[in-house]
């Protein structure tokens, strides 16, 4: 680990499936795994590559039901590049001694090195550098470039550049019983004597894919063309002089038919190809790109930190880059990186987009326009359920039905167990939440007036005709959710799944009425009478918005905040004797189903779940929350409450450890910082067991970024001003990073010994104020300003 780059040395096969995920590259249009590209899939080695948004669905059976499930395809393999010595086997690092190896991620340029030297059958060496690049200023194009160098000797070496179309999507072994195949009408061809294709079409979303690969050597070389099935190759034979470099290049463009602007994917990838420049040309418009992509998202973090997050910022722009504001595509939760989670979108945006509101708001507004255009599929879920407004799905993929699959299997006890995540229904909150960050700190009046204004209104509108009222209460209770916490999704003993009166679901549900509401009463009147006139609210339905808003049922038990209604009532769990049992206990649901017990019945967190609002709104925004509600939360209260479910999470989803950096920042500072590392670490290594090689974490990777952005600095883009009321930590207490406010392209923060200092580029714009606690200053363009942290 150095400033800019990502080194393994060796070779290592139980680690190969986390560097493929760690060492992925991409553009946001498409990113292609780390694997060897003279490797094919099996237990060690996985080469997958995926185009953002392209879903397939599969019927599975599945403890003898059928059950369907929409995946992200893992598309033809570009990669296969293979060579051998003479008439010898293909080298391989599993087949053939392995002298050296070394592998280099690039940040800074976007590229990733291979260098290794193989020993053959008959003792001769190969040295082997290999440089690779998803291209992120022209993203249908990829490039691998090989240079061989023989040690000692003299001879022929044969190189086989390949398109593989018989890939599956077998990279997550607990999905092993599904249905695999998404690919069907595979067809290959050749266009010029060293340009090849393939098209194919994914079987039931009927997605048209087209590759085009041009490979070409800087020596005369003997080439012939192979079709194998489900595969098209062109092998060279090349002579090799011992000590002189041999280069191959291979070049592939990919299109599909969701691409604008094409009549034919396969016309298109042959003609890009075709028009494609030579190495040098690629690699210095792609390292271009990148310093761009730096330079907008700065950040200057010393220490072991700085490393990590750069990593994390890195695979978030691969994942979601300004070719991401084109696409009709959400927020995958692991990433193009893997086929966990099947490629779906699920809440992960809210730990993503309030980075990208900072940076790339373009396409922040993209992804809000995935979630728009699936508005009318929400409200048609709603109705379905019969409710009004929009229920959105808790995981998305093509068109926003719920793809939540009905069973999950348990690893550690190999049985299939009924899924009712669906119910987590807070996901509509967290999208109404990203909508009002956005809008915050873009200053976007148009996005927040038209589409967000429509998604903000159903959302508000379904919770409340969720909210039921409880006359012994005197209050309205929303009954049969399951929380952020995931663990618990019933009662104990219950036959109904869902619990009641989850705080998180609760607490954020007010807190879409209100701002609706203020929303509504902000709106130019010709637009709110067309927004009344197109959705039928009426003035007796926001009188209920108002009620349910002021009222909604908050449990409480023995001084803290209950997770929900009942919570305080179920069983303590013997953490420590679990601990000493299992060691580590992060999925303690799956250790507890397999002793034939459930979470349910303890009280026990799989992650932040009530805390989570400490995540989501300042201190002062919470207390403001609980008193509109009619409750006091003082910090007192609330720290009672964050002491509890420290002591009652397991931690078994990598949020939680950022979430609970984040709201120990302000409650218990110097126990924040272990958090903190956990968070920065939990895919580099692998903290969740195994999972990060099936993809990266991407709203954790995001949520590291945001918490030196905003949480540690206080910054909330509020009530037209930059707010800040910062927490150093001893451990990251000076650093720097630059953000986009309104217009405002490169505001530069540094916070440092006791001061926060604000530059503001030269522009045309107005000035920006910016509040520190208690005072307000404003700082026009082309100037800076140094602000004095109050002292502790």
């Amino acid at each position: 680990m150095r400033d800019w780059t990502w080194e393994y040395g060796g070779y290592d096969p139980a680690q190969e499936r986390l560097r493929e995920s760690l060492c992925t590259l991409g553009n946001g249009y498409f990113a292609t795994r780390g694997a060897a590209p003279e490797c094919t899939a099996n237990s060690v080695h996985y080469p997958g590559t995926y185009a953002a948004g392209c879903y397939n669905r599969l019927t599975s059976d599945v403890a003898g039901r059928q059950v369907e499930n929409e995946d992200m395809a893992n598309l033809p393999n570009w990669l296969p590049l293979r060579f051998r010595t003479g008439s010898g086997n293909w080298l391989s690092p599993d087949t053939h001694k392995l002298l050296d190896h070394h592998q280099a991620l690039d940040l800074r340029a976007g590229t990733l090195e291979r260098t290794l030297r193989y020993e053959d059958e008959n003792g001769r060496r190969l040295a082997v550098r290999q440089l690779r690049l998803v291209h992120m200023a022209h993203p249908h194009l990829a490039l691998l470039r090989t240079e061989f160098t023989a040690e000692g000797w003299s001879g022929e070496i044969e190189v086989e550049s390949a398109l593989d179309g018989a890939v599956a999507n077998t990279g997550v072994e607990r999905y092993g019983q599904l249905a695999t195949r998404h690919l069907t009408h595979i067809h290959t061809g050749t266009s010029v004597p060293d340009t090849m294709w393939m098209r194919c079409r994914t079987s039931t979303s009927d997605i048209r894919v087209g590759l085009a690969a041009r490979t070409v050597a800087d020596v005369p070389a003997e080439a012939t063309t192979r079709h194998e099935g489900l595969r098209v190759a062109h092998l060279l034979s090349l002579p090799l002089t011992a000590g002189r470099t041999l280069t191959v290049d291979k070049t592939v463009a990919l299109h599909t038919s969701r691409d604008p602007a094409i009549s034919d994917p396969l016309h298109a990838a042959v003609d890009r190809v075709g028009r494609a420049p030579d190495f040098d040309a690629l690699l210095a418009s792609h390292r271009t790109a990148w310093q761009q992509l730096w330079r907008t998202a700065e950040l200057d973090v010393p220490n072991s930190a700085g490393p990590i997050l750069r990593l994390h910022l890195f695979h978030v722009l691969q994942t979601l880059s300004p070719h991401t504001a084109d696409l009709d595509v959400g927020v995958p939760a692991r990433g193009l990186h893997g086929e966990a989670y099947r490629g779906h979108v699920f809440w992960d945006e809210l730990f993503v987009l309030p980075f990208l509101n900072l940076h790339f708001p373009e396409v922040s507004r993209a992804l809000l326009g995935y979630r728009h255009r699936r508005l009318e599929r929400a409200c048609f879920a709603a109705r379905d359920a019969g409710r009004a407004g929009a229920m959105y799905p808790w995981q998305s993929g093509s068109n926003g039905r719920e793809e939540t699959q009905q069973l999950h299997l348990n690893p550690r006890s190999g049985r299939w167990l009924p899924d009712h995540s669906r119910l987590q229904h807070h996901v509509g909150s967290a999208i109404a939440y990203n909508v009002w960050q956005y809008c915050e700190a873009s200053g976007d009046t148009e996005f927040l007036h038209t589409k967000g204004a429509e998604m903000l209104l159903q959302i508000a509108r379904f919770w409340a005709d969720a909210a039921v009222y409880d006359e012994t209460l005197g209050r309205y209770r929303i009954r049969g959710v399951v929380g952020p916490d995931e663990y618990h999704d019933a009662y104990p003993g219950a036959k109904e799944p869902g619990i009641d009166d989850n705080t998180y679901t609760n607490v954020t549900a007010a807190w879409v009425l209100a701002r609706s509401l203020d929303l509504l009463r902000s709106l130019p009147e010709p637009r709110r009478r067309d927004l009344f006139e197109r959705t039928g609210l009426a003035d007796a339905e926001l009188d209920l918005w108002e009620d349910v808003s002021r009222l909604l049922h908050v449990p409480f038990h023995g001084g803290v905040i209950s997770q929900f209604e009942g919570y305080g009532e179920l069983a303590e769990l013997d953490w420590d004797g679990y601990r000493d049992r299992y060691g580590d206990i992060r999925r303690l649901d799956r250790i507890l189903e397999a002793e034939g017990d459930r979470a349910n019945n303890y009280q026990a967190s799989k992650q932040a779940d009530a805390l989570m609002l400490g995540y989501l709104f300042s201190p002062t925004e919470l207390q403001g929350l609980f008193r509109r509600l009619g409750y006091e939360m003082d910090d007192t209260a609330w720290q009672r409450t964050v002491d509890y479910y420290l002591r009652r999470t397991s931690h078994g989803s990598t949020l939680s450890s950022l979430v609970h950096g984040w709201v120990l920042a302000r409650v218990r500072r110097a126990e924040a910082w272990v958090f903190c590392q956990e968070a920065l670490a939990g895919d580099i290594a692998d903290l969740q067991g195994g999972t990060t090689g099936e993809g990266i974490h991407l709203g954790a990777m995001a949520g590291t970024l945001d918490l030196v952005q905003r949480g540690l600095t206080g910054l909330e883009t509020r009530g037209g001003a930059l707010r800040l009321n910062p927490v150093p930590l001893p451990e990251l207490s000076e650093y720097g990073f630059v953000i986009r406010y309104q217009g405002h392209w490169g505001v530069r923060l540094r916070l440092r010994a006791g001061q926060l200092q604000i530059t503001v580029p030269e522009s045309d714009r107005s000035p920006i104020d910016i509040a520190l606690l208690d005072r307000t200053v404003s700082v026009a363009p082309g100037e800076s300003c140094s602000l004095t942290l109050p002292v502790e």
